[in-house]
């Protein structure tokens, strides 16, 4: 089935990279522009139309990566993929992306940042069109909850979902999280996602949409 190829594809993409010297753990949120929990007709129609974009973020509780610590420090990925991300038939690459470091790390914990986000994904995040160092705030109201602000750039903002947002009661999760080494991870309503930065040729606001992941990561 090509929900299965799809699947595989994406979970190939986003094969976990040896882990550097070093426990690290946090929280990690994704919001995509086209679902991730839907069913195969809705996903079918935005197939090659929407979901290149992707906006990922992840906030470092503890640990270091490289050997260097990066206790409380966040670093956000906002990506424009050549298709698809997660189509099975066309390839994403290559792949823009912008990365948003939190403005806390000295150069170093920059570094280290960027590179920590790039062993999560697999190739995604290999070709970097501009990294800023702005103020970024990750927030937690509750289970499926989250909120970021990334400077003025990019920020999200997620709910649970409930029966009412299954259209055809047939849904499932279509798409994976586009970062590995996830030990949590659940779908999320997108209430509010926006990027509005100058770097990717294209802005773009989400709002009312299936296409969020809200999770964690310890390893």
């Amino acid at each position: 089935m090509k929900n299965r190829g799809i699947v595989l594809a994406l979970a190939i993409l986003t094969a976990a990279l040896p882990a550097a010297a070093g426990q690290i753990s946090g929280d990690y949120v994704e919001f995509r522009t086209a679902d991730v929990f839907t069913g195969s007709c809705t996903a079918n129609g935005e197939l090659n139309l929407t979901g290149h974009e992707a906006v990922l973020a992840w906030r470092i509780a503890n640990g270091q990566w490289n050997n260097v610590p990066l206790d409380g420090l966040a670093v956000v990925a906002v990506v424009r993929a050549n298709a698809t991300l997660g189509d099975a038939d066309a390839n994403p690459l290559p792949a823009k992306t912008v990365f948003l470091v939190d403005e806390r790390a000295n150069q170093a914990q920059r570094a280290a940042l960027v590179n920590f986000a790039q062993a999560q994904t697999a190739g995604l995040l290999s070709q970097v069109v501009a990294t800023q160092a702005v103020a970024i705030q990750f927030g937690e109201a509750g289970h499926g909850s989250v909120t970021l602000q990334a400077g003025n750039l990019a920020a999200i903002s997620t709910r649970p979902l409930s029966d009412d947002d299954r259209f055809c009661h047939n849904e499932s999760v279509y798409y994976p999280p586009l970062a590995a080494n996830l030990n949590h991870a659940m779908p999320a309503m997108v209430s509010s996602g926006t990027y509005n930065g100058n770097h990717l040729g294209k802005t773009w606001t989400e709002r009312g949409r299936r296409g969020a992941f809200v999770g964690s990561f310890s390893f």
